[in-house]
């Protein structure tokens, strides 16, 4: 993690997916978890780096305002809940719903909560 004008940053380089390729991986051998705000997908690499993060929404959910409002919604949730529990040896792509960016923040926090549940995610010991 690195700091950023005072502010956590889940993001940095090194625990980001950027390229077409790693979202294509994990969505093709990766566990996917549907919930309410949110869906997320979870493949285990078997190391013990931090968890690499993607994040991604569809055209189906709005117009460029809205996409990158979700966007920040679920980089938000993403980013709370790692200080609480952090992840390793894993890659996670979070894609937003149409119901990201209307739904109450505690809920979505609720909703990243009960997919990592669901993909069999385990925290770091």
């Amino acid at each position: 993690m690195s700091l950023q004008k005072g502010r956590l940053k889940v993001a940095d380089k090194s625990t980001r997916l950027k390229k077409r390729a790693e979202f294509l991986r994990v969505a093709a051998k990766g566990r996917k978890a549907p919930v309410p705000g949110l869906v997320l997908q979870a493949l285990e690499r078997g190391d013990t780096q931090a968890a690499r993060y993607g994040f991604t929404v569809t055209k189906k959910v709005g117009n460029s305002v809205v996409r990158n409002r979700a966007r920040r919604r679920l980089r938000e949730v993403v980013r709370l809940l790692d200080r609480e529990q952090a992840l390793t040896g894993v890659d996670i792509v979070v894609i937003g719903r149409s119901g990201t960016c209307g739904r109450r923040f505690d809920a979505l926090l609720g909703d990243y909560r009960k997919a990592l549940r669901k993909a069999g995610v385990k925290e770091e010991s």
